[in-house]
């Protein structure tokens, strides 16, 4: 093989300078994409949540005051969703979780996708969205950490894995 062959088959500083800027393209795009779907998430102090869960039970945020507590919000259809749904099921071993389903239905179609996908964390119906609404949750499926005080800590909208959820969660308690 010659040495012009050889040449002609390493990368060039150019390709690479393109790879680069192509990568920084998408990783803009990726993070606009992010801070748009984030834009209507309320920040600072949790809106007041008191509501009833799916078995009856009233439930409030200000119940988990001094710790840290995950609100979920999924829904039915949501593909996402049935992916980290697993995850904060897990998680609901561990840490404070209440998840909403927003306009997922009624009560027992949600009972009946917990059922399907072996689901047994506490869920507080959002038939109409008007809880997703308040939080300005647009999106699901979205993460709230409320950290003891009441405040939101972390917003996320997307996918997320237990392990994130938890030491978010950890961190909320410090």
């Amino acid at each position: 093989m010659s040495d012009e062959t050889t040449e002609s088959k390493k990368p060039s500083r150019r390709r690479w300078l393109r790879w680069g800027v192509e990568l920084l393209v998408i990783a803009t795009l990726i993070l606009g994409l992010r801070a748009w779907q984030m834009r209507d998430l309320v920040a600072g102090d949790a809106p007041a949540l008191d509501a009833v869960l799916l078995d009856g039970t009233p439930v409030s945020l200000a119940d988990y005051r001094g710790r840290p507590v995950l609100v979920y919000f999924w829904a039915t259809w949501c593909g996402v969703c049935k992916a980290n749904s697993g995850f904060v099921q897990g998680v609901s071993g561990d840490w404070p979780v209440l998840t909403v389903a927003m306009q997922s239905g009624g009560a027992d179609e949600i009972r009946r996708h917990l059922g399907e996908h072996g689901l047994d964390f506490p869920v507080i119906p959002d038939e109409l969205g008007q809880l997703s609404g308040r939080f300005g949750v647009r999106v699901v499926p979205t993460n709230f950490i409320i950290d003891g005080d009441g405040r939101i800590r972390y917003r996320e909208v997307g996918f997320t894995t237990g392990w994130g959820l938890r030491l978010r969660l950890w961190l909320a308690g410090w």
